[in-house]
């Protein structure tokens, strides 16, 4: 299964009074880079959120937003810090006394000083937290995938129409170089006869001329190499996995030899062939770059 690195998954799930909204969407990038936005309270999750997101991507910038809900009714407990209100309270009346002014401290002001009275949370059962988390995220995930498997499968018929397209135009260069050798034979004939007139021509230069010619725009190892590679790339598409990384290796491949017979063309239509080519290889080149 080919997979593009382009994706969204999301998740809602309940558990008892706690819910968890998971969103994790992915796009393209040369290594695996997950970026997590979540609540604080789960940042000793993090380590196992990042091995859970790894069995589900192995390429690409993954950012991962968790949202958590408690729908209980005691969740925090209200505590009171005795023994900072007291130094509260020895430093205000020490105040007083210092700077002569009257001491009005009342129990409702002392109890608005910082941390006097703080919110605690009560203990959280870590194994029940991370089970439903998890749920949460492997759907999260998995919806990823699939969104991931749709769109490359998209991507590897585009391509492979493309390798097909690809051969063909091989195929065009391959059967026009014998007719480019002839037709440089005939011209080449006609403008010594056209030279020499009646004179006698001398056969064996004509083909000394003839075979340099053939051999300078010679592009049998380009296209046999050429073929190689469509073969390859296509064979890896249709046996999938995460290949992004070495199909992109291939068309590098693929445009060098592109490039050397454009090189050697010393005809319009081979030229012309030549192009397109190319600009196919790079359409190829843009799409692999989605490819996990």
């Amino acid at each position: 299964m080919v997979k593009s690195m382009t994706g969204f998954g999301r998740c809602e799930y309940l558990s008892g009074s706690k819910k968890f909204t998971i969103e994790i969407r992915a796009v393209n990038h040369r290594y695996f880079d997950v970026n997590i936005k979540m609540p604080k309270k789960f940042s000793f999750f993090e380590s196992a959120i990042r091995s859970e997101v790894k069995t589900f991507v192995q390429r690409g910038k993954v950012d991962l937003f968790v949202t958590y809900e408690d729908f209980a009714q005691e969740t925090a407990a209200l505590k009171y810090n005795e023994g900072l209100a007291a130094e509260y309270l020895k430093y205000f009346r020490q105040m007083a006394e210092q700077f002569r002014i009257r001491d009005d401290v009342t129990a409702s002001c002392l109890g608005r000083c910082p941390e006097v009275f703080s919110m605690e949370e009560q203990d959280i059962d870590e194994e029940e937290l991370w089970a439903a988390l998890r749920h949460a995220l492997r759907t999260a995930c998995g919806e990823l995938a699939a969104s991931r498997e749709k769109e490359g499968e998209a991507l590897k018929t585009d391509i492979l129409d493309k390798l097909e397209k690809m051969d063909e135009n091989v195929t065009l260069i391959e059967q026009r170089y014998p007719q480019i050798v002839a037709e440089y034979r005939r011209k080449l004939e006609d403008k010594v006869k056209e030279l020499l007139a009646d004179a006698q021509m001398e056969e064996s230069r004509i083909a000394s001329e003839v075979v340099i010619y053939a051999d300078k725009i010679c592009t049998d190892e380009e296209t046999v190499r050429l073929r190689s590679h469509i073969r390859t790339m296509r064979a890896e598409l249709i046996q999938g996995g995460a290949i992004g990384r070495k199909l992109d290796f291939i068309a590098q491949e693929m445009n060098r030899e592109a490039n050397t017979i454009l090189s050697k063309a010393n005809d319009l239509e081979t030229s012309n062939v030549a192009i397109d080519l190319k600009t196919d290889i790079e359409k190829v080149r843009e799409q692999i770059q989605n490819i996990e």
